[in-house]
Parts: structure tokens; sequence; C-alpha cells
């Protein structure tokens, strides 16, 4: 399960109205790479395959593919308007290591090998 707070909510889906595409949903993936091992996906699609885990959460689509979801099980998603020092956080339980960043994390059943170098 996937927890996404109420400002967070709010924040994709203004962002999602702003958007000419119709039929939108919120993608959320991990991939190889970043500085921990993996890094995390968040964006719009509107294109779904059947192996996809569909949630609604809050009134919003949310869309999972079937490999991420063992990564993403109980994380939570927030959004804090704070300037320059705002935007969205992802608090992952299954994370054991994590990028200063926050972008990419490393479970206790991966090793580092995926770490990659962080990008200017």
């Amino acid at each position: 399960m996937i927890k996404i707070s109420e400002p967070a909510c709010d924040k994709i889906k203004e962002l999602l109205a702003s958007e000419e595409t119709p039929n939108l949903f919120l993608r959320l993936g991990v991939k190889a790479g970043g500085c921990s091992g993996f890094s995390y996906g968040m964006g719009f699609d509107n294109e779904q395959i059947d192996s996809d885990k569909e949630m609604n959460i809050n009134g919003l689509k949310v869309v999972v593919d079937e490999e991420s979801a063992k990564y993403l099980y109980g994380v939570e998603i927030d959004f804090e308007d704070k300037g320059m020092g705002g935007g969205f956080t992802i608090n992952n339980p299954n994370a054991v290591a994590s990028c200063g960043c926050g972008q990419s994390f490393r479970t206790k059943e991966e090793d580092a090998v995926l770490a990659q170098p962080c990008e200017d």
C-alpha cells in the first residue's frame, strides 16, 4: 500500500489539471541507478499495461509497474510548500540507506552494486 498525504494529492491534482493531455494519472516507479542503488520515478502517464497495479488514493489514480511495487510497498509521499526548499518527499520503510538528496535508496535485499554517482 502506498500513502499520499492530502497536501501531496492536492498538488498532484493541481499539476494534472494544468496538463493538456486527457486521462492522465500518476505513475510511480523505481529503476536501477542513483547513488544508493535505486532511484524513484514519479510522473504523469496515460498508458497502462495489464500487469500494472492500479490504486485510487484520495481520488487520485496511481499506477505502479509490477516490478516497482515490491520496493514501494509502505511508501509515504508528502508535499511541503517551502519556497526553494519545498517539494515532494518520499519516506520508504524498505530503504536501509538513502542518498542525501533523497532521490535514491537501497534495500536490505539489494546490495550497493547498482549505485552510480550523483549527477550535478
